[in-house]
């Protein structure tokens, strides 16, 4: 079993910078495919950016050029790093894991999921 916990969440206005951070426990961190999703007031839950074992990354195109998805494999943590925030960055965003690291952008492909940690920006 494998538990996510997010961290660095906040309040912040817009053009502001935040780090999230997605600590994994268990010893197979490095073979999972990692990613963040988000989820809005009233949305669905969205694809935001993800990285393979190999460190490949892609992004959804809204925040390409805005967010870097990194990861450190010796501490088993997963980073967004987010700069240029916007107001319609508000969500709570989500760290998930997939132990097949598929290349893959479907939430019901990640088997385990953190708890969440809300980002607000206003305008």
């Amino acid at each position: 079993q494998v538990q996510l916990v997010e961290s660095g969440g906040g309040l912040l206005q817009a053009g502001g910078s935040l780090r999230l951070s997605c600590a994994a426990s268990g010893r197979t961190f490095s073979s999972f495919g990692m990613a963040w999703f988000r989820q809005a007031p009233g949305k669905e839950r969205e694809f935001v950016a993800r990285i393979n074992v190999s460190g490949s990354t892609y992004y959804t195109s809204s925040v390409k050029g805005r967010f870097t998805i990194s990861r450190d494999n010796a501490k088993n943590t997963v980073y967004l790093q987010m700069f240029s925030l916007k107001p319609e960055d508000t969500a709570v965003y989500y760290c998930a894991a997939d132990p097949k690291d598929r290349w893959t952008l479907r939430a019901q492909n990640f088997d385990y999921w953190g708890q969440g940690t809300q980002v607000t920006v206003s305008a």
